[in-house]
């Protein structure tokens, strides 16, 4: 479901973009304003990121986002009739997602792009996102500037203006800094004293508005991890998502706890799906079960952090795919307050275990990351892979277990 422009010059709730839905525009006379422009024809692919479509991109990323839509034609600002848009091929299409990305500085990232009607009657929709990140800028050989929407018409920002959405770019961060702490602090609270814990949270740079996920829809978003995770890792271990309870969700403060369902393994996990689109995942680290006895609280397995990043990430992509959210700041941490230094232990050549190639951590450090989740499974993964690295390089450890490479498969 999509609220965009069009909607809300129609007023009408948030819905799929239809045919119906452009008609009834067209047949209303609906207006340009600032976040929708009516547009002709697709811009030619041929050096796309030298025409005005990256400048149209940029301008509606700098004034909150908004769609524009090629297919439609205009009169005094006002839509009048439908045209045909061309064809949108898979080629154009990613050429203007690089025009995107490539020409405008910040990127504008996450575009939404849709195709309505058949030929001769061809309509594209190019939704662009709210971004954090403006001014985006435009450069042409060594001069640059920062479009913007005045209205139904692209403006050029002034010096203070330019100032004005740095200063708000920056206070943005800060706010985003300290949410994604409080977050992580509230996860980890009370965590730590009798074991080590794996704390993992994920944030919306733009949290969802509107109406949360139904109680009952929370265990089809289980079924979206249950789906996930195996594409990033091997099923040869445990994965602690599997530890918790989704089709018995308990209602928490502005969100669904899918509770630990008490199995007898000294393993043990919750997982939070948040009003917001927010994620939080928290496992027990050290002293799981194993055949020669059980690990001390202060040992790891490494299998324990790298599926517990997998298992997180599926959590957060799977939130951020029932809520339509694309930009997300992570961070994942191991908490311990005991007098025994962390210890990692992995597999060694011979297939024992083994703490020898690992650093004793008296404190590990929260490692932070922003992802677009807007995305598949298989290019997601990517970003899984480095994330998981990145998390385990920190224990001493160099290369990962569980995790799937994104060049290589298990077999």
């Amino acid at each position: 479901m999509n609220f965009t422009a069009l909607h809300r010059a129609l007023g009408r709730p948030p819905s799929t973009i239809t045919e119906e839905l452009l008609d009834e525009a067209v047949d209303e006379g609906v207006m340009e304003t600032d976040d929708l422009d009516w547009k002709t024809k697709l811009p030619p692919r041929k050096n796309l990121a030298q025409n005005d479509f990256p400048k149209d991109v940029a301008a509606m990323a700098n004034a909150g986002g908004g769609v524009i839509i090629y297919g439609v034609e205009e009169v005094q600002k006002a839509a009048t009739r439908r045209t045909d848009a061309g064809e949108l091929g898979e080629i154009h299409e990613r050429a203007l997602r690089s025009a995107a990305y490539t020409a405008i500085s910040p990127p504008v990232m996450g575009l939404k792009i849709y195709r309505l009607g058949d030929e001769g009657h061809r309509a594209v929709i190019v939704e662009i996102p709210a971004s954090t990140e403006g001014p985006h800028l435009i450069y042409r050989q060594d001069l640059f500037g920062a479009p913007k929407r005045n209205d139904a018409d692209t403006v050029w920002m002034r010096e203070r203006e330019i100032e004005v959405a740095y200063r708000a770019r920056f206070e943005e961060r800060r706010r985003g800094d300290e949410a994604l702490a409080g977050l992580y602090d509230e996860a980890a609270a009370g965590r730590g004293d009798d074991r080590a814990w794996l704390i993992a949270v994920a944030r919306p740079r733009f949290p969802h508005i509107g109406a949360p996920i139904a109680r009952h829809a929370i265990g089809d978003l289980f079924n979206r991890i249950s789906t996930a995770a195996p594409t990033w890792s091997t099923n040869q271990v445990t994965h602690p998502i599997s530890k918790c309870d989704f089709f018995a969700p308990r209602p928490g403060l502005r969100r669904w706890v899918a509770p630990d369902r008490g199995t007898r393994d000294n393993r043990e996990t919750w997982a939070s799906v948040h009003h917001d689109g927010s994620a939080t995942l928290v496992t027990t680290a050290g002293g799981h079960s194993r055949r020669e006895g059980n690990f001390e609280p202060h040992q790891i397995e490494s299998s324990a952090i790298e599926l517990g990043v997998v298992d997180f990430l599926a959590l957060a992509w799977s939130t951020a795919e029932k809520y339509g959210l694309d930009e997300y700041d992570v961070r994942m941490g191991l908490v311990w307050s005991g007098k025994e230094p962390l210890r990692v232990w992995t597999v060694d050549s011979v297939g024992d275990l083994t703490d020898q190639y690992s650093t004793p951590l008296w404190r590990y450090t929260p490692v932070d990351a922003t992802l677009n989740l807007q995305t598949t499974l298989e290019d997601f993964q990517s970003d899984v892979y480095e994330f998981a690295v990145t998390c385990v390089n920190q224990t001493g450890l160099r290369g990962l277990r569980w995790t799937r490479s994104p060049d290589k498969s298990f077999d």
